[in-house]
C-alpha cells in the first residue's frame, strides 16, 4: 500500500479483507450501522484488533474518516517500468493506463472500475499525476489496495514495453474517426489508455497506441468523464469482446 492510514468504512473493509492492517481504530460512541458492524466483523475474523479512539484521533489521521480508521501493518511494493517486462502476463491480460488523471477522487473512481473489471495492472505517471493517497484510495472504495499499480516517468516508454510483451496499445480519444462500435477489439493482450477529461491522452502518448477509439456521444453533453469513460470502454468493448473478465 502506499499510504500508513486508510479511512472510510468501505476502504477499510477492503484492507482488512487484503491482509494489510494493523488495528482497527473506531469512533467512541459512533453509531452501529451496518456497514461499520461488516468492518468490526471482518476484523475480528482476520485476528485484527479493533480499538476505540476518540473522535479527535480519527480527525487527526483523517478528516474523512467517517467513524472508522485502519492502521496499515506493510506497505506493498509500488511497480516500475521494469515490472513491465519481468510480469508474467496472462495471455489475455488486460492493462489500463492512465495518462495526466491528477484529481485523487478520479484516479480512485477509475481503479475501482479498473479492479472490478478484472484488469491485471494500472499504470500511472509518476509526474502531473494524482499518487495513490489515503483520499484515493477511500474513492476507490478499496479497490486501489488489491490492485498492482505501476507508477513511471514516461508512459511513452512504458508502451513499448508493453508492446514488447505482446500487448496492443488502444487509446480512447474523442477526436478517434471510429468509435467502439466501429472497431472490434483486439485480441490478446490489450493495454488502454485514457487521458484526463479536458486535455485527452497527450500527443506523444497517442503517437505510441496501435489504434485509437472514441465513445459514441447520442446527447446534448459532449463528453463523459475519464472514469465513466473508462468503465463504458472496458465494459461496452474490451470486455464484450472476450465475453468475461482477464487477469
Amino acid at each position: 500500500m502506499r499510504t500508513e492510514i486508510v479511512a472510510g468504512k468501505r476502504a477499510v473493509l477492503e484492507a482488512v479483507r487484503s491482509g494489510v492492517v494493523d488495528e482497527v481504530l473506531v469512533a467512541k460512541g459512533s453509531r452501529r450501522s451496518p456497514g461499520m458492524r461488516d468492518v468490526v466483523a471482518a476484523a475480528r475474523a482476520a485476528h485484527v484488533a479493533v480499538r476505540e479512539v476518540d473522535r479527535a484521533d480519527l480527525d487527526a489521521l483523517d478528516a474523512d474518516h467517517r467513524g472508522v480508521s485502519a492502521r496499515l501493518l506493510k506497505v506493498a511494493p509500488m511497480l516500475g517500468e521494469r515490472d513491465l517486462a519481468s510480469r508474467e502476463w496472462a495471455a489475455d491480460a488486460i492493462v489500463v493506463v492512465l495518462d495526466g488523471i491528477e484529481d485523487p477522487q478520479n484516479l480512485g473512481a477509475a481503479a475501482r472500475t479498473v479492479e472490478a473489471a478484472g484488469a491485471s495492472m494500472l499504470i500511472t505517471r509518476t509526474h502531473r499525476s494524482a499518487p495513490p493517497t489515503a483520499a484515493a484510495v477511500r474513492a476507490s472504495a478499496g479497490a486501489l489496495l488489491h490492485l498492482s499499480h505501476a507508477r513511471v516517468a514516461n508512459l511513452s516508454r512504458a508502451l513499448d514495453r508493453l508492446r514488447d510483451e505482446g500487448f496492443t496499445t488502444v487509446g480512447l480519444d474523442e477526436r478517434a474517426e471510429r468509435s467502439i462500435f466501429d472497431e472490434r477489439c483486439p485480441d490478446g493482450r490489450v493495454a488502454l489508455v485514457v487521458g484526463s477529461e479536458g486535455a485527452g491522452i497527450s500527443r506523444l502518448v497517442r503517437e505510441h497506441c496501435d489504434l485509437l477509439v472514441s465513445v459514441p456521444m447520442h446527447g446534448k453533453v459532449g463528453s463523459l468523464n475519464a472514469a465513466a469513460s473508462l468503465a463504458v470502454v472496458l465494459y461496452a468493448y474490451v470486455l464484450a469482446s472476450r465475453g468475461r473478465s482477464a487477469r
